[in-house]
């Protein structure tokens, strides 16, 4: 294994010159530090990450929470955080889980520099007392107006909004909801978006085509299916997320409901199967890489500087006009 005592001899410097172009110092002279580094390249060399730990009392590592990675649009989200992080030469850990516990865990024993949360609700009081601690922590996807850290979301009463716009100026009127949980900020702000907007237009949502729940396919299969087995079923039903969605469409086919003939889907997200053809549905797209460059940029800063104050990014969003709305164009 090349050792710094090796990339020394090819440079024809001494091992501390080397110690200090691994620590960055300014008291190198630029033509040497390109000396030395040349030679790393040559020999190979790669630093032991224990002992730059050690050097650095820092791990180069960013520790990300999700709470279902069976849910498609996380591993389109951890693939963006990885290719951020990767840039920034910083590697991931993951944790899969409703409340990160074990992640606030590893930044209270040092073995991660900062967390990434992508799914939060209230109820995280763990997550609370770490910020009010100012441990190195941001918020993307999903935000919480309560906490005073960094945090990268979109416009998800925007979104719901444009699609009530959608859907009413395409003329429906009985127009069918898959809500989402409780809990999380997305879900609400969707909500709360796209049910007064229709109150704004003069068509507020009937209750009882409003069906409550989780972000789940099996549930919204379910509850598609007793949407459209109603006497007066809705024209356009309109989903939390795309997972919801996904369901949705399945439900009306297994019903013999033709979309978007017989009733419109409209999801939320943008993950990749909405895209295809099976699917083809119509949602609203967050700019995911967008997104993640800038919390792993508030993230690292933060790192840096536990003392800045907190930032937050709010990201708009994007009707995208599919064949489950019948590529009907928005006005």
């Amino acid at each position: 294994m090349v050792t710094s005592r090796d990339v020394a001899r090819l440079a024809g410097v001494s091992q501390m010159t080397v110690s200090r172009v691994l620590q960055d110092s300014d008291r190198v002279a630029a033509q040497t530090r390109e000396k030395v580094l040349e030679a790393m390249r040559e020999a190979g060399y790669r630093p032991h990450a224990a002992a730059r730990t050690m050097r650095t009392r820092r791990t180069s590592t960013i520790g990300v929470v999700v709470a279902d990675i069976t849910n498609p649009f996380y591993p389109q989200l951890l693939e963006a955080v990885s290719t951020a992080l990767k840039s920034a030469g910083q590697r991931m850990v993951l944790w899969n889980g409703p409340d990160g516990a074990g992640a606030l865990e590893s930044l209270d024993e040092g073995t991660v520099d900062g967390l990434i949360f992508t799914t939060v609700t209230e109820a995280s009081a763990q997550l609370a007392e770490a910020v009010e601690r100012g441990e190195p922590i941001a918020l993307l996807h999903r935000g919480l107006d309560e906490l005073d850290c960094d945090q990268v979301t979109t416009d998800n009463t925007g979104g719901g909004r444009a699609v009530a716009d959608y859907l009413i100026a395409a003329g429906h009127r009985r127009i069918g909801f898959l809500a989402g949980p409780e809990l999380p900020s997305t879900a609400r702000h969707r909500e709360h978006g796209f049910r007064d907007r229709l109150v704004e237009l003069g068509q507020a949502l009937d209750e009882f085509l409003v069906v409550p729940g989780g972000f789940a396919h099996d549930m919204a299969r379910a509850a598609m299916r007793g949407l459209l087995a109603l006497d007066d079923p809705p024209t356009a039903v309109f989903c939390a997320n795309d997972l919801t969605a996904l369901g949705a469409v399945d439900g009306a086919v297994s019903a013999g409901k033709r979309v978007p003939d017989d009733v419109w889907v409209v999801g939320y997200d943008d993950i990749a199967l909405t895209a295809w053809d099976s699917y083809d549905i119509t949602t609203v797209r967050q700019p995911i890489a967008e997104m993640a460059r800038a919390a792993v940029d508030l993230l690292l800063e933060r790192v840096e500087d536990r003392g800045l104050a907190a930032r937050k990014r709010c990201f708009a969003s994007e009707l995208v006009v599919r064949g489950s709305t019948a590529r009907t164009p928005a006005v």
